[in-house]
C-alpha cells in the first residue's frame, strides 16, 4: 500500500476550538495533506468536515470516536441546520445525559473519504475547479481508516477511549484495531462483519447496477446538468433495494403484508396498464425519493464498492488471523433479524478475536436498521463498552 508514515510523536496539541464541541452539531473542515490511495491515486489534498460535541479533558483521555455508516455523516446529534438538513442519525444516543454522556466524553464523528457531506469525495472540486466526478478513484476501508488516522493526528488526539460503528463504520473500527492498536483503548462493532460475503456482494452490485443503467448518470460527470436532472431513478431502485436488506422479512410482512397503499387499488387496471399500488411499494419509493435527494449517486458507488473490498484478512493471511490480532477490549453487537450481516458474521468475530467478550443481541423485527431503532437496547451495549475503559 501506498501509505507514507506519519509520526505519532510530536503530535500538535488539541486547540481550544478542537477540545470543545457543539451541543447542536458545528461541522468544522481540516486539511490533511495530499493522500495517495491504495489504487496508486494522489489527491493534493483530502479536507475532512467533522464534529465534536463535549470537551476533551487535560489528559486526552476520554475521546470517543463514532464511525458512521454507509449513508450516514458527521452529525450524529443535534437538530437539522447548516450543512445537515436532518437531525442527528444517533441523536438518541449522545449528548448530555445519554448513553454517550458529552458531560463526561469528547464525542468526534468525521465524514469519510469518498463521502458527500463535506469531505473529499466526487462532488468535491479538483484543482482544475470542477467536480472529480468519473475521475474520483476507486477507495477502499483501509484507505478510509488512513484518512482517519491522519485526521486523529491533525486534531491532535493521541488515543481514542473508544471507537465504536455500526456496519460500514464497524468494518473501519476492525481495521483500526489491527493497523493501529497503539491508537485505541477498546472498540465497539454492531451489525458488521470482518468480509463481506458473496451474497454481500451480489446485493451490492445489483444496486450499483441500477445507477449505471440511468441514462442521466453519464459515467459520473452528471454535475453539470440542470437543476433537478441526474441519476435520480437509478438511485432510487437502488436504495429500494438496500433497503429490503436493511428491514426484516417479518417486519414489512406485519407492517405491510399485501395491503394496498391508501386510496389505490394494485388491481386496478387503466388501458390495459396497473394503476394502483401495495403500501410496501409506496413506502420502499419513499425512502428512493429521500436518499435521492440528500445523497450523491457517485459517492454511493464509491462506498457501497469499498464494502464489497472489505475483507479484514486481506494481506494479513485471512481474517482468521487478522482476528486473531484483535485484543483490546471489543464489544461486538449483533442484531437477530440482520438479514445484511446475519448473525453468525458477528458470532465469528467473537469467536476469533481475543478481545471480544461474548455476542451481545439486538432483539428487533426491523432487521439490520435495528442499530438506528433499537435505542435502549443499543445504549445497554454501549454502557458496557465504556463500563470496560472506566
Amino acid at each position: 500500500m501506498n501509505y507514507g508514515p506519519i509520526a505519532y510523536e510530536g503530535l500538535p496539541p488539541a486547540s481550544a476550538a478542537w477540545r470543545e464541541g457543539d451541543p447542536v452539531g458545528d461541522r468544522r473542515f481540516i486539511d490533511v495533506g495530499s493522500f495517495t490511495t491504495e489504487s496508486g491515486f494522489t489527491f493534493p489534498n483530502v479536507t475532512v468536515a467533522y464534529e465534536t460535541w463535549g470537551t476533551l479533558n487535560d489528559e486526552g483521555t476520554n475521546a470517543v470516536y463514532i464511525a458512521h455508516a454507509l449513508t450516514g455523516d458527521s452529525h450524529v446529534a443535534g437538530p437539522a441546520g447548516v450543512g445537515h438538513k436532518t437531525g442527528g442519525w444517533w441523536d438518541a444516543l449522545v449528548g448530555q445525559g445519554k448513553a454517550i454522556n458529552t458531560d463526561e466524553w469528547f464525542v468526534v464523528c468525521a465524514n469519510i473519504l469518498g463521502g458527500c457531506q463535506g469531505t473529499t469525495g466526487p462532488a468535491s472540486l479538483a484543482p482544475d475547479g470542477k467536480p472529480w466526478g468519473s475521475r474520483f478513484p476507486t477507495v477502499t476501508i483501509e484507505d478510509m481508516v488512513e484518512v482517519e488516522f491522519r485526521f486523529t493526528n491533525a486534531i491532535g488526539i493521541k488515543r481514542w477511549a473508544l471507537m465504536l460503528g455500526p456496519s460500514l463504520g464497524g468494518m473501519r473500527v476492525l481495521d483500526w484495531m489491527i493497523r493501529y492498536p497503539e491508537r485505541l483503548a477498546s472498540g465497539m462493532v454492531l451489525g458488521t462483519t470482518a468480509a463481506v460475503s458473496a451474497d454481500e456482494i451480489g446485493t451490492h452490485s445489483a444496486q450499483l447496477a441500477a445507477i449505471y443503467a440511468d441514462p442521466y448518470f453519464l459515467n459520473g460527470d452528471f454535475y453539470d446538468q440542470p437543476i433537478g436532472q441526474g441519476p435520480h431513478r437509478g438511485m432510487g431502485v437502488a436504495r429500494q433495494f438496500a433497503h429490503l436488506t436493511y428491514r426484516s422479512e417479518a417486519e414489512l410482512e406485519e407492517r405491510f403484508g399485501r395491503e394496498f397503499q391508501n386510496g389505490e387499488d394494485p388491481y386496478a387496471w387503466h388501458n390495459g396498464k396497473r394503476s394502483g399500488r401495495f403500501a410496501l411499494e409506496s413506502y420502499l419509493e419513499h425512502h428512493a425519493d429521500k436518499l435521492a435527494r440528500r445523497f450523491d449517486a457517485n459517492t454511493y458507488i464509491a462506498l457501497t464498492n469499498a464494502m464489497s473490498f472489505f475483507d479484514l484478512g486481506r494481506g494479513r493471511g485471512g481474517a482468521d488471523v487478522a482476528l486473531a490480532g484483535v485484543t483490546a477490549p471489543l464489544t461486538v453487537v449483533g442484531i437477530n433479524t440482520d438479514r445484511l450481516f446475519p448473525i453468525h458474521q458477528q458470532q465469528r468475530i467473537v469467536d476469533l478475536a481475543p478481545g471480544a467478550d461474548q455476542l451481545h443481541v439486538v432483539e428487533s423485527l426491523v432487521g439490520h436498521d435495528g442499530f438506528l431503532v433499537e435505542d435502549e437496547q443499543v445504549a445497554k451495549f454501549v454502557k458496557i463498552a465504556l463500563d470496560k475503559i472506566r
